[in-house]
């Protein structure tokens, strides 16, 4: 039984690796090329032939950006999968790559092996993303730290926004529960809230400030 062959297109303006591109995929029957392409412009004059099942495209390009080249991409046909790559392991690229639609994002420089392990994922899950990546991803949802508090004041919003009572937190802390209490009010003051509902809504819209501003 024959198997659907998925058809890759590649952007990248290092014509260097044109050639290691074309031998990567002359070796791999998995695949067809497409075409390798130095802007976006120059796959987009090719989509009135044939389109591509999946893209691989650097972010950062002259003229028309990889990241911008997104909205085009996905006009074009909404099924298209678009694999991100940079020399870049940048939270603010990625998070605006995957904002605009990419399906992953890659390290460069690339091994074949990276390559086909990316396009694989993808193929069988949708996504694609190296450990480096989803940890820089997962990172910057984990740490909430905010500049206008100190240290202790950051540990306890910390264990206040997962539901810890003041007791707990002065335990956890090696701390009296007096002194959470001393901290608590600071911490409501600099929000110029009065309570702890107050407080948690007032942290929560802070951090999504601090997310999309990322």
């Amino acid at each position: 039984m024959k198997t659907n062959i998925l058809k890759i297109a590649i952007i990248d303006n290092d014509e260097a690796l044109d050639p290691i591109y074309r031998l990567y995929f002359s070796e791999n029957v998995g695949y067809e090329l497409h075409g390798v392409y130095k802007s976006v412009q120059g796959l987009l004059s090719s989509f009135g032939r044939s389109y591509p099942d999946i893209i691989i495209c650097e972010a950062q390009l002259n003229g028309i950006s990889g990241i911008d080249g997104l909205d085009y991409f996905l006009r074009k046909n909404e099924d298209l999968k678009v694999l991100m790559m940079s020399k870049k392991n940048d939270f603010k690229l990625i998070k605006e790559a995957f904002k605009k639609g990419a399906s992953g994002y890659l390290i460069k420089p690339l091994t074949k092996e990276r390559l086909f392990n990316a396009l694989e994922a993808l193929h069988l899950h949708g996504v694609a993303l190296e450990h480096d990546v989803a940890k820089k991803i997962i990172n910057s949802f984990q740490t909430k730290s905010f500049d206008s508090f100190s240290r202790k004041e950051n540990q306890i919003i910390e264990l206040l926004t997962q539901g810890f009572t003041y007791k707990m937190i002065a335990d956890r802390l090696c701390v009296t529960p007096s002194a959470v209490n001393f901290h608590i009010q600071n911490i409501y003051v600099k929000l110029n809230v009065n309570s702890k509902s107050e407080a948690l809504q007032k942290l929560k819209e802070i951090e999504i400030r601090q997310l999309n501003a990322a």
